[in-house]
């Protein structure tokens, strides 16, 4: 993880941010309020789900908990994760409980763009106040899932082809809006702005990546050729068949997200999934985070799916790194969470044992330095 790991150490924790950490923290017992000794423990920063749909897709809920998919229209960047996310689905409390702090939920890819995803805190029931970046990325898909939405309602696409021409007129008709835009204030001209373009701002400005579903070979091949004729940046998430053409990535310099990996292989697309890919991407030096894709796995499985990975090839440093600090990094969030480190928000997880041990528990998870789970509180 970033940088040293101690045997023994202390975290000083004041106003939800951390104000010291290393072997030897200078403290003033008098104004300390509360102390957690986890001598014995392993401390870790807070984990971090780089892709789910957790509140969007609500647990026990069916079609009325189920807001990940507007399937009506192929093209809609202008929805927000953040008016569809319900802090109330009991998921968020599995996820505090398997310590996780941090979540990127977004749309789902039965659209060729799906909506805006978010970066949000584990803890809280107003979700406005949860948020630590919105919008954190843009989601668009291709393969299986658009192509089989929209030929069940015979409407296109129904094709790859189809999927990256209407990926491409999308992005082109923002790049001339744009240009539109800078031209008028350049000249003092009036401008009326478009609600539904304005959102492709920030991915032009290279402020936030398209956050791409893709599971294929190929299909990763024609997210990478668009994002270099358009010049955005892209994070490669599923990422299947990532290690089929692993120079390819690395030549891109984009980031994988890899998972669900420890779903079945329900999909044509997912016949090559494996946990070796994580490890093989790494060896590559591609930098890489994991994923449940919750509710696809279940959010609280995320250690056990970086276990596995860890085994099959990536090592526990770097499956432990992929969901933490490297998934912060991936989601433009390490400036406040990923690592523990003064300045960052005290977002931290602290475990009985080796968190990858299928028989660790959880003891406490910390959000923004105040307990948002205590195994005690339930008799574990």
């Amino acid at each position: 993880m970033a940088g040293p790991t101690f045997e023994k150490g202390s975290i000083l924790i004041e106003n939800g941010k951390i104000v010291s950490v290393g072997k030897e923290v200078s403290l003033n017992k008098e104004n300390i309020a509360e102390v957690i000794d986890a001598s014995g423990c392993w401390v870790l920063p807070g984990l971090i789900e780089s892709h789910c749909h957790i509140g969007i897709i609500e647990e026990r809920k069916g079609f009325e908990g189920d807001d990940c998919n507007e399937k009506n229209t192929p093209i809609t960047p202008y929805l927000k994760a953040l008016d569809a996310i319900n802090p109330m689905d009991s998921a968020f409390h599995n996820a505090l409980s398997a310590g996780i702090t941090g979540l990127m939920v977004g749309p789902g890819s039965s659209n060729i763009v799906g909506g805006q995803f978010v970066f949000i805190k584990a803890c809280g029931r107003n979700i406005d106040k949860m948020v630590v970046l919105e919008p954190a990325a843009m989601k668009v898909a291709f393969g299986e899932n658009p192509k089989s939405n929209y030929d069940s309602i015979s409407k296109s696409p129904t094709t790859r082809m189809a999927i990256g021409a209407m990926l491409r007129e999308e992005l082109f008709n923002a790049q001339k809006y744009f240009k539109k835009k800078k031209k008028a204030k350049e000249s003092g001209d009036s401008f009326d702005e478009d609600y539904r373009m304005e959102c492709w701002l920030p991915v032009l400005e290279k402020r936030i990546p398209l956050k791409v579903h893709v599971h294929r070979a190929d299909d990763i091949l024609t997210a990478l050729r668009i994002a270099k004729q358009f010049d955005v940046n892209i994070t490669l998430d599923h990422c299947t068949e990532g290690h089929l053409i692993a120079e390819e990535i690395k030549e891109s310099g984009f980031p994988a997200i890899i998972g669900p990996s420890l779903s079945n292989r329900n999909k044509i697309e997912t016949q090559n999934m494996d946990f070796k890919t994580p490890g093989l991407l790494h060896k590559k030096g591609i930098k890489i985070a994991l994923t449940t894709d919750h509710p696809v796995t279940r959010i609280q499985d995320l250690i056990i799916c970086a276990a596995f990975a860890a085994r099959e090839g990536l090592g526990k440093e770097e499956a432990l790194r992929a969901v933490t600090i490297n998934a912060a990094e991936i989601c433009n969030v390490s400036n406040r969470v990923g690592s523990l480190e003064a300045g960052k928000d005290a977002d931290i997880a602290i475990f009985d044992g080796d968190p990858m041990d299928i028989f660790t528990k959880t003891l406490y998870t910390i959000v923004n330095g105040r307990i948002a789970y205590e195994a005690k509180e339930i008799g574990v």
